[in-house]
Parts: C-alpha cells; structure tokens; sequence
C-alpha cells in the first residue's frame, strides 16, 4: 500500500480534507480512559494530532517513511516507520504492550490493511473490555451539481486504476467484518455519519486528484486523468474563473466497537 502514495505525499499532505473536532469527541467520549491512542496508517499525522488533544500520549504507525516526512511534531505524539509485515512481538515492543492501548484509530487507510491480522494485533493491545477500535473513511468531494457531475465522469472513468481494497470506501465501511462489540451507549457499530469541508479553487480541487493512488497508477501506466478535455470540463463546470473558491464537502463514515468479550 505504501508504494501507492511515494509519489505524491506532498500533494496529499496539502490537499486532504481534515476530520472534525466533533468526529474526535465522538470517540474519545466512548473510552473510559484517555491515557494512550494508537493511530494507525497515520501518514501525515492528520489524525494523530486531534487525537493528540484528547489523550496524554498518542504513537502514529505508517509503513510510509514519506508519508510520516510531513507529520507536524507534537510533544505527546510518537511517530513509528513500521514495516507492513511486523510481527506481534514487533507491535509490542515498537509501539505498545499488551492491554496498554485506550484506543485505536485508523483513519482512511482501513481498506488497505489485512484485517484478520490487524484485528489479533488490536485485540492484543487494546485495554480489556473498555478498549476501542475506531476506522473511518471520507468519500469522493461534493462541490455542486455541475462540477460533481464532472468529477463521477472521471471517477468511475478510472474505476481500473484503483486498487481492489478501494471498494470498501465506495461501500462506506458498511460491508466490512468487523468483530468487535458496540461501544457503551450505542445499538451498533457504524457507520456513523459526519462530514468535512475544505475552501478549494480549482487548483487545489485538482491537486487533490493527482493524490489519488489512482491517478499514479495511471500515470506509470502512460495515462493522464487529467488530460485537456477533461480539465477544461472542470473549468467550465468550476464557473470559468479557477480562482474562485468554493466550499467542498466530504462525507465521513465511521465504524467503531469495543474489545468483544471472550
């Protein structure tokens, strides 16, 4: 997963969406304790570093050495270069001992992981029975009828390029296995809706598209996603003057749970 973004880490860094505090306080509400988070896939930090206002200590685990290049330093915060095949063993003395994690995060990089190994690493460090899993995924951009229209041209258009793992963000997490108990005041375990929204012009609204790992991987492949015609849609569609900017809106989906009794 990690060769997807090496190309384009700064273009990710600066023009994915950011969470909202209200996504934070919604989960940090649901662990009794507030001592240590993992952030997992924490690439740029993004997550880490809410999370970092809510929680004594937080460590962000990225098998991009790129990715992690961007995260901002924080006190409370500790960044780990994982390999992606580290062993149990390797969790533990890398990141956190057993029954010591509050919570674990996974914020857009859920669908890469390989969930039944990942679920036997959370199991064995989150903190028995309050531990939390929380994973969420932001779907594609709203701006306006005429530019959306644009976009799902283009999208479904490049539907080869992505990763199969990609489904489950179309899916918005509902379909995923996810083997953990609601949490404390909850009939269920998501999705739980929240959105986002960034100021774009149209060249930041195009930047986000070259962080695609799509568009990397049609690009290594020769092709342009955005080639002229298409570009000049987005123009037309954007209202003719690229610099105005607009209010694009990401919708989030969120599954989260508890550790499952035994």
């Amino acid at each position: 997963m990690a060769n997807l973004f090496l190309k384009q880490a700064k273009q990710y860094v600066a023009t994915r969406p950011s969470y909202p505090p209200e996504l934070f306080d919604f989960i940090a509400s649901k662990t009794p304790r507030r001592d240590l988070a993992w952030d997992v896939g924490t690439g740029n930090g993004q997550a880490a570093a809410s999370l970092a206002k809510l929680y004594k200590a937080v460590v962000g685990t990225d098998t991009s050495a790129q990715q992690l290049a961007y995260a901002s330093p924080l006190p409370n915060v500790r960044y780990v270069h994982t390999p992606a095949d580290l062993p149990l063993a390797g969790i533990h003395a890398a990141v956190a001992a057993p029954a010591t994690v509050d919570l674990i995060t996974v914020a857009q990089a859920f669908h890469w992981l390989d969930l039944p190994r990942f679920y036997g690493q959370a199991r064995s460090v989150l903190r028995p029975p309050q531990g939390v899993l929380a994973a969420w995924c932001y779907t594609e951009p709203r701006v306006g009828a005429a530019v959306d229209a644009v976009f799902w041209r283009l999208y479904h258009g490049s539907e080869r390029y992505w990763a199969p793992n990609r489904r489950m963000v179309d899916d918005e997490y509902r379909s995923a296995d996810f083997p953990f108990d609601p949490v404390d005041g909850e009939a269920h375990t998501g999705p739980f809706e929240f959105s986002t929204e960034r100021r774009m012009d149209l060249g930041d609204y195009l930047m986000y598209i070259t962080s695609w790992s799509a568009y990397q991987t049609a690009k290594d492949e020769g092709v342009e996603l955005l080639d002229k015609a298409t570009v000049h849609e987005f123009e037309a569609a954007w209202g003719g003057d690229g610099t105005e900017v607009k209010t694009v809106t990401y919708p989030i989906f969120l599954r989260i749970g508890k550790v499952r009794a035994e």
